[in-house]
Parts: structure tokens; sequence; C-alpha cells
């Protein structure tokens, strides 16, 4: 029998198939895809729009990035290590069942999707600020909404055309994504004026407040460190493309994203970022005068917010459709196309992110709608990236208890700080310096969407299947 192979870690593998099997498997994809699906759906208009939502902060929210940044990267670790010893398709929902049983899987799986349905909505609404620098520059209202919806659906249809059509558009959309913000993270550090980062924290809140608000809404830029996790069963040789891609794609996105922020806020002053709809495109500008450097960055960011949305919607589907099959979400969730996508998923994903922008638009602007449901999504993502760092450590404590202590120091320390940071990101979830209810909104509209899911869970309580097998041993 051939040794079994291990990657320089030590962390035993699987073996790897053989390329004709890999390459005749055409509804999956290999690591440049899986890679490329970590980093567009990370890489959206999160960051675009990130210094304008910052600004409320000031420059001292550069510590908040740094600080999120080491909390993505451990959590990051985190999925890669959890996805060799669960390799099963639901990511954080598979985790959180397998250690807790069913209730809390179900309550993990429903917190998870409406993170990514939220998320295209917040994804989505910051991709049409910068669709507004060429149409609808007035930002009539409703016209505004309309090109929402058009961000949200045409990623739908492509998804429901096929995984193949899904990952190439995600392929190309990263590449020309990542080289935006790679020019701004190099070229835009020489037009830094050190004047533009003071004051360094504008608010009215404390050093330490200011720092966790500017954490829990830095967290959306990061938002897809797991889903080649969720979506494992797409992903050719899981054991091994999983957990790979997930590091080498989070740590790419972490060296850009804080070169490219530090470079904003030193380009521009705080009070034009307080006002700017699209930070990047304004910052090009001052760099290189004039407005065409802008509207050059601007079709990079629009492309960017597409990619990102194609692979959130198909994350949308994938997390019910793990959960289905184990009986914890309807049947409908699992019924395949032709194509052999989850089309209820997607379709209804995209329905219940066409409300959110909807309900959203009612009273508030766009950077406001923004804010709004990335803090929302931030508290729905934290809840799951909480249960998967219990997860480890109830079961890394068992491992060492079996006398199984290989990487213990490592992964307890990985998984402590996952869960400081899950804490943290729900406690600061609040928008501050708006009205009473704008300030407490990602609460509200977080905790309702889980209270729908109490019925959902009553209905499906009796057909779920059994508990779920033991966890396997840690490898």
């Amino acid at each position: 029998m051939a040794d079994v192979p291990s990657d320089p870690s030590g962390d035993v593998l699987a073996p790897r198939p053989e390329e004709s099997a890999a390459g005749s498997d055409k509804g999956s994809f290999g690591p440049p895809t899986a890679i490329a699906l970590i980093m567009g759906s990370i890489i959206g208009v999160g960051i675009f729009n990130l210094p304008t939502s910052l600004s409320g902060y000031g420059p001292i929210t550069l510590v908040s990035m740094g600080l999120t940044t080491v909390g993505a990267i451990a959590l990051a670790l985190l999925f890669a290590s959890l996805s060799r010893r669960v390799p099963a398709d639901g990511g954080p929902y598979a985790y959180s069942r397998v250690a807790f049983g069913n209730p809390v899987g179900f309550f993990n799986a429903w917190s998870y999707w409406i993170t990514a349905w939220a998320g295209n909505a917040g994804i989505a609404v910051g991709w049409v600020l910068y669709v507004e620098e060429f149409i609808n520059t007035d930002h009539s209202k409703w016209f505004t909404v309309l090109l929402v919806l058009i961000g949200l659906w045409i990623p739908a249809l492509i998804n429901l055309s096929g995984v193949k059509n899904m990952g190439s558009v995600q392929l190309l959309t990263t590449i020309l994504k990542f080289a935006g913000l790679a020019f701004m993270a190099i070229v835009g550090l020489f037009f830094i004026k050190s004047a533009n980062y003071t004051p360094w924290n504008v608010s009215t809140e404390s050093a330490i407040g200011a720092i966790g608000g500017g954490m829990a809404i830095a967290l959306f830029s990061y938002l897809g460190v797991e889903v080649a996790s969720v979506a494992a069963g797409k992903v050719r040789d899981p054991d091994r493309n999983v957990p790979r891609s997930t590091v080498l794609g989070t740590l790419a996105c972490a060296v850009v994203y804080m070169l490219s922020l530090t470079a904003v806020f030193g380009i521009l002053p705080n009070s034009v970022l307080q006002e700017s709809t699209a930070p990047f495109s304004d910052a090009v500008n001052e760099m290189f005068g004039g407005s065409w450097a802008g509207y050059v960055m601007s079709i990079i960011v629009i492309v960017s917010g597409f990619g990102a949305l194609n692979g959130w919607t198909m994350i949308c589907a994938e997390m019910p459709l793990a959960a289905a099959k184990d009986g914890l979400f309807p049947v409908r969730f699992k019924q395949l196309t032709k194509h052999g996508v989850p089309a209820f998923g997607i379709i209804s994903s995209t329905v219940l992110a066409s409300i959110a922008v909807g309900v959203n638009y009612l009273g508030s602007g766009g950077a406001t709608v923004f804010t709004t449901l990335v803090l929302m999504t931030g508290i729905t993502s934290a809840i799951p990236y909480g249960f998967s760092a219990l997860a480890q450590l109830k079961w890394r404590l068992a491992d060492r208890r079996a006398m199984q202590g290989a990487r213990f120091a490592r992964d307890m320390v990985v998984a402590v700080i996952s869960l400081v940071f899950s804490i943290l990101f729900i406690w600061y979830s609040r928008n501050t310096g708006q009205s009473t209810f704008v300030y407490w909104a990602p609460f509200l509209l977080a905790g309702g969407a889980l209270l729908l899911g109490i019925p959902v869970y009553a209905a499906q309580k009796d057909k779920m299947t059994g508990e779920p097998d033991p966890v396997p041993p840690y490898r």
C-alpha cells in the first residue's frame, strides 16, 4: 500500500485522485477556481465602500482593520483544520451539527443562510454606489432600487445555468478585482499625506469603542473565508484543496486589504471620505487628477461586486442544500435541476435579498442601508463562526484526553481567537451616530430573521435524520 502523502505542515492528506478522473469531473472545480471562489467571495464591494463606512470613527479604524485581519486569518486556519476533520458540505453548519446535534445545527444553518442572502443585499447596495458614477447620478431612489435588483438577479441566472459557467465568471472577475486592489495597495502608498491621519479618532466614542465599532463594520469585508468548506462538494479533492484555498485566498486578500485601506485614508481627508459614495474612485482621482482614473476604478469595483454576487449566490443555495440532505431544511432545497444546481435555494435567497433591499431603502439612503446590512450580516455570520470555534475546542479537548495531542496548542489558540472575535463582532454591531431605531436596526433585523426560523424548525423537527455520526478522528 502506498504511503499517504502529507503537506509541509505535517497534516495527513488523502491521496490525490487520478488526473483523468479530475479532468472528467464536470460538476466540480479545481484549486485555481477554489481560490478564486474564496477571494472572489471575500473581495466584493465591502472593501471598496469601507473607507466611507469607517469614516465616522476616523483613521483609528486602521487598527480595527488590523485586528479584524488577525481574526479573519484565525478563522481561515480554523476552517482549514475543520474541513480536514469533517470534509462535508455546509462548512460551519456541518461542524456545529456534528458537535452539538440537530437543533444547534439547524439554527447555525439558518443564521448562515441569513448571512448569505442578506450579505448579497449588502453587496448589491454597495455595488450600485459605484454603478451610479455612470448612471442615475442624481440618485433617484426608485431607480437605485431597480439597479440593485438587476445586480441581484443576473448572478442568480448565471448560477441557474450551471457550476461551469459560475466558476468561469468567478475566476475572471477575481483576477480583475485583485489587480485593482493591488494597484491601490502599491501605487497609492506613494500619494499618502500624513496630515490626513489626524484627527485619529473623530467619533465621540473612546478609543476602544471606536476600534470595536470599526471591527464590526470591517468584518463584512472578510465574509467568505469559509465558502470553500461550505461548497466542499463542488471542489475536486476537497481534503487537499479546501484547506489550501482557504488559507492562501485569505492571506492574499489580507495583504491588499491592509495596504489599500491605509492608502485611501492617507490620500483623502476624513471629511471627504464621510461625504464620498465611491471612496476608491475619489482616491484615484486625487492621485491622478481629473475623473478618468476614478471611472476606471469604478468599473473595476462594478466587476468586483458582480463577481462576489456570483459566488455568494451559489453559497446561498449550498448551505440549505446541505441542511436539506439531513432533513433540517425543507426537501425543496435539495432538489437539483438538469444543470445540477439547487434552483429553489438560489431563487428563494435572491427573493429574500430583494425584499431586504426594498425594506431598508424605505427610510434611508444608500450609505446607511449598506452599513446596516453590513452590521446585520456581521451578527448572523458571527454565530456560526463562534459555534465552529466551540466545536473545535470541544473536539481538541477530547483529543487531548485521549492522548492525541498533535498540534493541540496551535489549534486551541486559533479556536480561542476565533471565538473571542466572533463575540466582539456581535457586541459592536451597532449603527453608531444614528437615531435609536437605526442604531439598533442591525440587531432588530437579525433577531427578526432568526425568529422566523422557529416555525421552520418546528415543521422539520420530525423529518430530521438521526443525530449525526460521531466526529471523525483528528488528522
